[in-house]
């Protein structure tokens, strides 16, 4: 029988060169590796790894990662890669085709990248709001003469090692003043929401105009996009990391970055930060790399590839940390201060503590520039692979209906007018802290472990370990090594499930800065957007069984057993009709 007939693709072998046009594939390879790269290395390389690998022991935090990174990390992206590539569908279609009753995970992946792409995105209107105002005669953020500063400004530069930097009570940094006071407006609190910043929102609809354009024909502009999106970060990567080695202080900074405390390993919380980045710099859960593996070729070797890109995401981390820590030890030198009052994590790095650095450096315009141009392309490369992402799964639900003239266009135009309109919430005065309320109900935490369980569960158990394997190997000629198998049966439910129940231990409720406490409400707003995704999965499954014939035990093994090659066939043979492919009569098994 012939490779393709193996396939749980919809699809049948010998189809007319319409019929598969009208889906698409990757130009070249390099399109689908610039692609998962673009979506997997973010800001959470930038801005998170270095800071949880100097607060969790420095070298030693590299054990309790790997030991994630190999059990769950890796594993879970070989499993979406193939998964995606074996079935050529997008994030809810693959689940249909090898689990009918677990298609809920499709839906749920792509509740959650509707929620982030709400939120994400405000990210890369900050950083062109920062990026524009570099080209300004002198950096607005390293003066205190500006209508948005208070008498309690203090310029921290070489000249002014200030002992006030830890005792904002008495004095506030210029950069932090500009970050509060003119970015953010920030309010008193959620419940103040504010009036939308007219300059945040224009910065806002620049973002979604470029991500529409990056994805509006597909695949084919995603591929050509990921050639500058995707390249550019790493060239300003090496760049900064250059020009941080070069600076003085900088092995102060390494030394703090690196040293390794092995007593450290004892605190649980550094084994949950371990876990949490693995998931959250590798986009794993999310049908993204479902999504991208999708359009290779059936015989793409795509082991091979989530093996390379798993070792340029964890790579790109490691550097970033040379590139900020060397930065950081300058500052720490130039200041006089201790480099643990400068280090900081999140949006604190990029809008604060980088912001401050690029103050002390010749040409401050030009470092400035260089940053958040590279801020600016890793959030763009996100952002689009999560909507390739959503418009993939739709696409392929729905074929028949959006594959038609300009349907994809409009229906995508659509999908970004929405999400702008959501977005105003979050570049109003109570922006950041809606976007907290976001990234840790939704995109993070509880959410990816327990996608993580099911989707382990459903390949390992249900679908058969043994059968993914066979799979693997009739598109790459060879089985995957036993260590898969085993960490999709044992080894990531097991981790997940452990790393759950400590979570629920160990709850604390969440806090801005630190100090403020959500209203009651809010923590109800951000239980609903995790349950909202989440729900899917049993909604689904009741569904499914329902509609089902027979009793309920014929009805729960039908709906565990993978799509037949037949019934796609009949499938595939409506839609050809619906876009008015000519039957030759050689679209037979």
């Amino acid at each position: 029988m012939a490779d393709s007939l193996c396939r749980l693709c919809p699809v049948p072998p010998k189809t007319t060169s319409q019929t598969v046009e009208e889906r698409g594939k990757w130009g070249s390879k390099k399109e689908f590796i610039l692609s998962v790269a673009g979506a997997i290395i973010g800001l959470g390389n930038v801005w998170r790894f270095p800071y949880l690998c100097y607060k969790n022991g420095g070298g030693a935090f590299f054990i309790p990662y790997l030991l994630f990174l190999v059990t769950c990390g890796v594993p879970l992206f070989v499993l979406e890669t193939a998964l995606g590539q074996y079935t050529s569908q997008g994030g809810i279609m693959c689940w249909r085709r090898v689990c009918p009753l677990f298609e809920g995970l499709g839906f749920a992946s792509q509740v959650i990248i509707f929620y982030g792409c709400i939120s994400y995105i405000v990210i890369l209107a900050w950083a062109f709001l920062y990026f524009f105002y570099s080209f300004s005669g002198e950096l607005p953020w390293a003066t205190c003469n500006n209508t948005w500063n208070t008498d309690s400004c203090v310029v921290l530069n070489s000249h002014n090692a200030t002992a006030n930097w830890s005792s904002p009570v008495n004095a506030s940094s210029s950069v932090v003043e500009f970050w509060q006071r003119r970015v953010l407006k920030i309010s008193t609190g959620i419940e103040a929401i504010g009036n939308i910043q007219w300059d945040l929102s224009l910065c806002l609809l620049l973002s979604w105009i470029i991500c529409y354009f990056c994805i509006w024909k597909g695949v084919r502009s995603t591929g050509k996009a990921t050639y500058i999106t995707a390249t550019f970060p790493f060239l300003m990567l090496v760049v900064l990391f250059i020009r941080g080695m070069t600076l003085p202080g900088a092995i102060h900074g390494i030394k703090y970055y690196l040293y390794p405390n092995p007593a450290r390993l004892a605190d649980p919380q550094v084994w949950m930060d371990a876990g949490t980045q693995v998931f959250y710099s590798y986009a794993i859960c999310l049908g993204c790399l479902t999504t991208l593996g999708s359009y290779n070729k059936y015989n793409n070797n795509c082991y091979r590839d989530s093996f390379y890109l798993c070792m340029l995401n964890s790579g790109t981390s490691f550097l970033s940390g040379f590139a900020i820590f060397s930065v950081l030890g300058y500052m720490s030198q130039k200041q006089g201060v201790d480099i643990s009052s400068v280090a900081e994590s999140g949006p604190g790095l990029v809008f604060i503590v980088y912001p401050q650095a690029v103050t002390l450096l010749p040409w401050p315009q030009v470092w400035s520039v260089c940053f958040f141009s590279m801020i600016i392309m890793l959030g763009i490369d996100g952002q689009f692979a999560g909507l390739e992402s959503i418009m993939t799964s739709l696409t392929d639900v729905y074929p028949s209906q959006i594959r038609k003239g300009y349907r994809r266009e409009f229906i995508l135009m659509l999908i970004c007018a929405v999400c702008y309109a959501f977005g105003q919430l979050l570049v109003s005065e109570a922006g950041a802290y809606i976007l907290q309320i976001f990234d840790h109900y939704v995109c993070s935490g509880p959410t990816l472990l327990l996608m993580a369980i099911f989707q382990s569960v459903t390949i390992g158990w249900i679908y058969g370990a043994e059968r993914f394997c066979d799979n693997i190997k009739d598109m790459i000629g060879y089985r995957p090594l036993p260590l898969f198998k085993y960490c999709w049966m044992y080894g990531t439910p097991l981790v997940c499930s452990g790393t759950f129940a400590f979570l629920l231990l160990r709850y604390t409720p969440l806090r801005f800065n630190n100090s403020y406490v959500y209203p009651w409400w809010a923590y109800w707003i951000g239980w609903f957007l995790a349950m909202s995704s989440l729900s899917m999965i049993p909604l689904t499954m009741v569904c499914k069984l329902a509609k089902g014939k027979g009793t309920l035990w014929q009805r729960l093994k039908t709906s565990l057993q993978p799509a037949d090659i037949p019934m796609m066939v009949k499938e595939m043979e409506s839609i050809s009709t619906s876009l008015h492919v000519p039957d030759d009569g050689k679209n037979n098994l």
